[in-house]
């Protein structure tokens, strides 16, 4: 059984509208980003994410519609799977509303439409048509009030939709003509199947909706109009409205206009040829165009006395993404959706453009590579990506959007300066010179045998002093800070002292007696507690004097190995002992034991650091306990009775971590913890985060909220002291390098810190497209590209590997190895390619090593054993890299395996390879040596016998893969070798599969150390066209059936927009076969939904589970702390 979970959603954009869906004036913008609906409303700043919410399905359609009953617009939605609905917004509950429940439009006898799903209105507001499939036009009445209206319709809602055939099969566009007629005239732009010429059908809409309770009845009559043949390159009609009626073609060498009333036609040449994509109109005489190459058009049509279309202007504006939508804002204002770039907002300025506000688009992800910045020694991947030491670099976008993404998860830092270089820092602590500012302006470092101290101005200016308010800078300070009534109070290994900030006279001291050292410290407002050789615990008090209030002494091996003070409990402190290993709570008046928790099962797990703090709003505050083996433990702490409940576990490293608060604001806080991993942890949606932190050596950190800094904190490392400004919550990171080029391939070499990446280039010249290749070397950390290698003409780079290969003197060496294919590949006999072998130099620089010429694109590569294995034309090949001499290696064919149409991936394991077919779904073939000199082998042991048009593979265990297909689906198969039959054990067996409804271009595995209660064991990492990336994982066997259970009962309590049932939106579907709901697949997605529902839906949830709310709460926590 699978999980699969997002961890960094869709972000391409596809389709997007501008409603009034808000209130009556308020104009906002809906982005669909695969199975999302985005809202955004417009400010001074530019668009800010006001709403989103997952859909069950992939939408393919956006259209507003506005019933007579409604003040605001409903906005409709069709998605991949023939599913329409209509969707409002409840002013009250801030969320969708469902008006219209799923109409399902399946039909499983027609052919989906080649050219895109279009759904137009005609002018009149009476009818919405649909094209989703070839020939067949579904109609949707919009209810009219009428002598024949039932009752209890809503007028200007939606009726049933009925379907009209045409026998226009390859439609290229289709609109309404404007003028508003007693029967609307739709245009059609179609190729001819026979002749392959374009020419125009015109049709108008007949509708009969029938009597009483008869089903109404709609035909697409024939039409007179424009018969004459278009340009073969027409792609898009643009309907004209008042006063000029009519129709514009878009063609990509000229552009042709139709008058709607005379019928009468003309064209005009385009400057330079080019591919239009999208349209958006500003109004009834100019409108904004979108080519392929991102060139940003506006036309402008140019009228005559008689208000007839004599000419247009056509000027472009400027270079964007390539656009997949626009969408007209208000006052020159344009949101350019991408599907293969960053989607935009430009402001239209005097003959140019202006990029406003850029949204972060990964899609569609061609290649994508790990780097396992914990362990970058080679292949093995294991660190968790939510740790945020996994980075992923995606291959993203295309042609003049094409880029390398970084992209990893964690909370992120933003340096704002160093303030000095310096080592052997122990601890940081911020402070007020000046009590009634509110403002942070010195920073106190303690380091081994000293303190230090940092003065900042007002504007950011540093100076280091040499004294300060009387401070001792002598010895190290364990803690520091102020106080009420404008004091300051030290502590230092010998001595606590409180100072008078105005006059720096010291008003009160206490040391240790008998020449003893303190071993851990705690302070608030009020008092001090102190631990003196683990034995003692003395509470001073910090009144107007420093005097004893309590002590105590801990005979034997109980002795105090870490304490807090919290200011959320003024009258108790907990403290950490080194035997139990216990953490307790003291009274402050006696030293009494309240509450004592064993908080470890391992002796040697000792408590070394306390915080009881407000993380969660609305709820008990949490006792934070670092254990010296790296675990971190939590409990909620009732302060009535002081009972510790609710305890988890989390472990963030093999050292001990140490907490600081980070103030949030209302009473709560983050809390830093410092360890090899340093991490953020707070408080979202009713629960605890953590996640990774982008500064990896930090090694103490303190809040700094200075004048010239607000929000900051002080970050120290093994080298320096960085002042920087720290996100409040974990997010996804992503770092961009533009190539502008298409990124096809990518391979990263831990060995060489350097990427080697095929790309593609696309350029327009004398107005013909040019198309060049190149392999590119780029450093790891600043993606600097360091050296390129360019093809031969009319060679396109295929796949990138990295490899260990024989260095010729017995050892072996780093290479890169590419394969390629030639344009001119008319036929199997001719087609053709290379192999390349690169090393890098010294210099960094890429030097060919050896080459050879092949029969057929080298679509994929693989290591085996030292032996290239290359996934040719039909065939898979293992070449033998060979020196013939000390300098000269070759490659030479040792063995070959016919597929049975191409191989579009492959995966490599010891001496078995898994073959993706583009048709016939995957195989598995064995590789055998040759001996006594018999060659080489290469045998099929597994096949699984469907038809299966396949994108990827992987292996996520022995003898268990993963496969994807072009329509979204993945699969999980296994191959039984204890099988009773040989045909048992040759047949692979699907144990899982759904439909993710985004096709996916790359697998990889990864393998992730988990406990032995672990739910799931993460086995891969999935990247889609839209830009998605989820986690793969297999499901151990003792939650199966609890995680299928769990799933089942949350999507009959959980309704999406639509009512679309989740059942039928997961079920694995193709051409050939459908099924009613996903098999032995969980959807992660919906899983964590059940944190987020309230409790009288969590009890129906965990129906038949045989856990309790808090078990699966935290079971459900850990999967979500995965990513």
């Amino acid at each position: 059984m699978a999980y699969l979970a997002p961890i960094h959603r869709a972000t391409s954009v596809r389709h997007a509208i501008k409603l009034n869906l808000l209130t009556p004036d308020e104009e906002c913008l809906v982005v669909a980003k695969a199975n999302r609906l985005e809202l955004y409303h417009q400010t001074e700043d530019g668009l800010s994410l006001l709403y989103t919410r997952t859909i069950y399905g992939k939408v393919t359609i956006l259209h507003k519609i506005r019933p007579a009953s409604s003040q605001t617009d409903h906005l409709f939605v069709a998605t991949d799977r023939f599913m329409y609905f209509t969707l409002s917004w409840n002013s009250d509950s801030k969320q969708f509303q469902t008006e219209r429940s799923y109409i399902d439009l399946a039909d499983k006898g027609a052919r989906d439409s080649q050219t895109g799903d279009r759904l137009l209105v005609d002018p009149s507001g009476k009818f919405i048509t649909l094209e989703i499939y070839e020939g067949v036009v579904n109609v949707i009445p919009i209810i009219q009030k009428t002598k024949k209206t039932k009752p209890n319709a809503e007028i200007g809602g939606l009726g049933e939709p009925l379907p009209a055939r045409i026998p226009e099969l390859f439609v290229r566009s289709s609109a309404f003509l404007q003028r508003k007629l007693h029967r609307p005239k739709m245009v059609i732009l179609y190729q001819n199947n026979l002749s392959q010429r374009v020419y125009l059908k015109f049709r108008h809409l007949v509708y009969d909706p029938g009597m009483g309770n008869e089903a109404g009845s709609v035909d697409l009559e024939d039409a007179h109009g424009y018969e004459e043949e278009i340009n073969l390159g027409a792609s898009h009609i643009i309907p004209v409205s008042e006063p000029a009626y009519g129709i514009l073609i878009l063609c990509e060498t000229l552009i042709t206009y139709i008058d709607d009333i005379t019928e009468e036609a003309f064209s005009l040449p385009l400057d330079e040829a080019t591919i239009f994509v999208c349209w958006e109109r500003i109004d009834n005489q100019r409108f904004i165009l979108a080519d392929d190459y991102g060139r940003l058009y506006l036309l402008m049509l140019i009228l005559n006395k008689k208000n007839a279309v004599i000419d247009w202007k056509l000027d472009v504006l400027g270079q964007t993404s390539r656009a997949s939508t626009l969408v007209y804002l208000d006052a020159g204002r344009i949101f350019v959706g991408s599907h293969q770039g960053d989607s935009q907002v430009i402001q239209i300025i005097e003959g140019s453009i202006e990029i406003l506000q850029t949204f972060n688009n990964l899609g569609p992800i061609l290649d994508f590579t790990i780097m396992d910045m914990g362990n970058r020694s080679g292949e093995g991947y294991s660190n968790e990506y939510s740790t945020g030491q996994a980075r992923l670099v995606t291959c993203s976008g295309a042609y003049q959007d094409g880029s390398l993404r970084s992209v990893r998860s964690g909370v992120g830092l933003e340096d704002l300066g160093v303030l000095c270089e310096m080592g052997h820092i122990l601890n940081m602590f911020e402070l007020k010179s000046d009590h009634t500012s509110r403002f942070e302006d010195t920073l106190l470092v303690s380091l081994i045998g000293e303190t230090r101290v940092f003065r900042f101005s007002g504007d950011g200016d540093v100076e280091e002093v040499d004294d300060f308010k009387g401070l001792d800078l002598s010895d190290s300070t364990l803690h520091a800070g102020n106080l009420p009534s404008n004091r300051l109070l030290q502590i230092t290994n010998t001595t606590v002292q409180v100072i008078d900030l105005d006059s720096g006279m010291k008003t009160g001291a206490w040391t240790v007696p008998n020449s003893q050292s303190i071993t851990a410290v705690a302070a608030n407002d009020d008092h001090v507690a102190v631990a003196i050789g683990g034995t003692h615990l003395v509470i001073l008090s910090v009144g107007n004097d420093v005097s004893v209030r309590s002590k105590k002494v801990f005979r034997g091996e109980s002795q105090v190995s870490c304490l807090t003070l919290p200011d959320i409990a003024p009258n108790i402190c907990a403290v950490g002992f080194w035997e139990g290993p216990v953490v307790s709570f003291l009274t402050l008046d006696n030293l009494e034991v309240i509450e004592t928790v064993i908080v470890a099962d391992d002796e040697v797990a000792i408590p070394r650091s306390l915080l009881l703090t407000q993380v969660i709003p609305g709820k008990p505050p949490t006792l934070f306990i670092a254990l010296a083996d790296g675990n971190v433990i939590t409990y909620s702490v009732d302060l009535a009775m002081y009972a510790l409940s609710e305890r988890k576990s989390i472990v963030l490293g093999t050292q001990q971590a140490s907490f600081r608060e980070l103030p949030r604001g209302i009473g709560l806080y983050n809390v830093f913890a410092t360890c090899e991993h340093p991490s953020l942890i707070y408080g979202s949606e009713g629960r605890i985060i953590y996640s990774s932190v982008t500064a990896e050596k930090a090694t103490s950190v303190c809040p700094f909220d200075a004048e010239a800094y607000p929000g900051a904190v002080a970050i120290a490392t093994s080298e320096d002291i960085r002042i920087a400004v720290i996100d409040p919550e974990r997010t996804t990171h992503v770092q961009t390098m533009a190539v502008n080029q298409t990124v096809r391939r990518i391979a990263y070499s831990p060995s060489l810190k350097g990427f080697g990446l095929g790309t593609i280039k696309r350029t327009l010249k004398d107005k013909e497209e040019i198309v060049e290749s190149f392999f590119k070397l780029v450093d790891e950390v600043i993606f600097k590209e360091l050296d390129t290698f360019a093809l031969n003409e009319d060679e396109l780079v295929e796949s990138v590997i990295r490899a260990e290969l024989n260095d010729g003197s017995g050892g072996l060496a780093e290479r890169f190895v590419v394969g390629t294919a030639y344009l001119d590949d008319p036929s199997e006999e001719t087609a053709r390619g290379r192999i390349l072998v690169f090393e890098v130099t010294e210099d960094r620089l890429l030097k060919v090593v050896t080459e050879v010429q092949v029969m057929g694109a080298c679509r994929c590569l693989g290591i085996m054993e030292g032996k290239i294995v290359a996934a040719l034309m039909k065939t898979i090949v293992i070449y033998k890299f060979e020196y013939t001499s000390t300098s000269t290696p070759s490659l030479k064919k040792t063995a070959s395996y016919r597929t049975s149409t191409a191989p579009i991936d492959i995966v490599v394991t010891g001496r078995t390879i898994a073959i993706a077919d583009m048709m016939r779904s995957l195989s598995i073939v064995e590789f055998t040596p040759g001996t006594g000199g018999l060659p080489d082998t290469l045998v099929e042991i597994a096949r699984h016998f469907e038809t299966v048009w396949s994108t990827a593979v992987a292996e996520l265990a022995e003898n268990t893969y993963v496969e994807s297909d072009v329509e979204g689906n993945l699969r999980i198969l296994y191959r039984d070798v204890q099988g009773v039959t040989n045909e048992d054990k040759r047949r692979l067996v699907v144990s899982s599969e759904m439909r993710l409804s985004e096709m996916i271009n790359k697998i990889r595995r990864i393998d992730v150390a988990t406990s032995p209660d672990a739910a799931v064991v993460p086995r891969g990492l999935v990247a889609t066209v839209e830009g998605s990336i989820y986690l793969l994982a297999l499901i151990t066997p003792k939650f199966q059936n609890v995680l299928m259970t769990l799933q089942s009962n949350l999507a009959d309590c959980v309704q999406s927009p639509g009512h679309v049932p989740f059942q039928q939106y997961r079920a694995f579907k193709t051409r050939l076969r459908e099924s009613k709901e996903p098999m032995r697949f969980v959807d992660g997605e919906l899983v964590e939904k059940f944190l987020d529902v309230d409790a009288e839906v969590q009890e129906r949830c965990i129906t038949g589970l045989g856990m309790g709310v808090e078990e699966v709460k935290e079971l459900v926590e850990g999967l979500r702390r995965l990513r």
